[in-house]
């Protein structure tokens, strides 16, 4: 189990009673979270940049102005409910509401009044889930940020390598010499901090 002293639990509720009794909750089980009263105001304060810390949301079906299915909506679109699992809370008249957002790639829900253990234990489970997804995310971006900074001829040799291309034949594709492709390989080696074409093929299977 992954420590979670650097996740956090939003919790996204109108009812100020339900936020401060789940932060109790939370603290209980040293989970750290941040409450707010609207959908509104959570993309205000948090907004829909993919995350590079993990987390996951405590979110209610019903508010005021931006329902919590509309805002799991965004979330979705930008690959934030992804990163951050999201945990229906819901009324029982929700509940076949929620069980569509689960299929559409919510986490779960919680009916109304929810067992306060059951519930937590959920929430350590996504939050597990989270750390496994955005550390990929990071990865991910550290690659790109890698690739970006290869010159556009190194790009076109780095395509190559990774399909397991010999030298001559990339050579030939590009018009350049077989010397020039070394150099232009040993360059992406460098910069991709890889040792073999296997291990660069792999390193951009992971940015897909």
């Amino acid at each position: 189990m992954h420590s979670s002293g650097d996740a956090t639990v939003y919790l996204i509720d109108d009812d100020a009673s339900v936020r401060e009794a789940m932060a109790w909750l939370l603290r209980s089980r040293r989970l750290l979270s941040a409450g707010f009263s609207s959908a509104e105001d959570f993309l205000s304060a948090v907004g829909t940049e993919e995350p590079d810390q993990p987390g996951c949301i405590l979110l209610d079906v019903r508010m005021p102005g931006m329902s919590g299915l509309a805002l799991f909506d965004r979330l979705l679109d930008a690959g934030v409910a992804h990163a951050w699992p999201v945990i229906f809370l819901t009324g029982h008249a929700d509940v076949a509401t929620a069980v569509d957002a689960v299929k559409r790639g919510a986490f779960d829900f919680c009916e109304k009044p929810f067992s306060d253990n059951a519930l937590v234990d959920r929430v350590v489970q996504a939050l597990t889930l989270s750390h496994e997804r955005v550390a990929q995310l990071n990865v991910r971006r550290g690659l790109t940020a890698r690739v970006q900074e290869l010159t556009e001829r190194e790009r076109d040799v780095m395509r190559l390598v990774a399909e397991g291309q010999p030298n001559k034949r990339i050579a030939d594709e590009l018009g350049i010499s077989v010397r020039t492709v070394e150099v232009h390989r040993s360059r992406v080696f460098e910069k991709m901090d890889v040792k073999s074409a296997a291990a660069l093929a792999n390193q951009l299977q992971k940015m897909q």
